[in-house]
């Protein structure tokens, strides 16, 4: 059982989830039925909530696998939990600044890609070393 992911999983769905209401909070507000209808702040927040479900499927994938392959429940907490935060900063920082620069999405961006290359290492890493030749 992957009880580690499965509750990253969680929080990471209801991130996406709010992200997803605040898309559609402004399309039924200014009554847009699909893209921006031209709005810098609809960019903004269509890709505040599109970017977490680009990136959130593969670190959770990632995450799944390293901890079906035994890695300590402290470094899935650890790298579970810098997720989280990465897709919160970003997406935060992306909307305060208003799709310019911003620490929060900068650090949000530089946390999530750290989070992705250590899983990707550990596993490769797992993968090498069980290797029979």
């Amino acid at each position: 059982m992957a009880t580690v992911t499965a509750f990253y999983a969680a929080l990471c769905a209801l991130l996406i989830i709010a992200l997803a209401f605040r898309v559609v909070k402004f399309r039924r507000s200014q009554k847009v039925g699909l893209g921006s209808g031209g709005k810098h702040d609809a960019e903004v927040v269509i890709r505040a909530h599109a970017n977490a479900v680009e990136y959130v499927p593969l670190a959770l994938l990632l995450l799944l696998l390293a901890e079906l392959n035994g890695l300590a429940a402290s470094w899935l907490h650890i790298l579970g939990g810098a997720l989280v935060l990465a897709r919160f900063l970003h997406a935060f920082g992306l909307t305060a600044g208003r799709g310019g620069y911003h620490p929060g999405r900068f650090w949000g961006t530089a946390l999530t890609w750290i989070v992705i290359l250590v899983l990707a290492a550990v596993l490769l890493v797992g993968t090498f070393s069980a290797l029979k030749f």
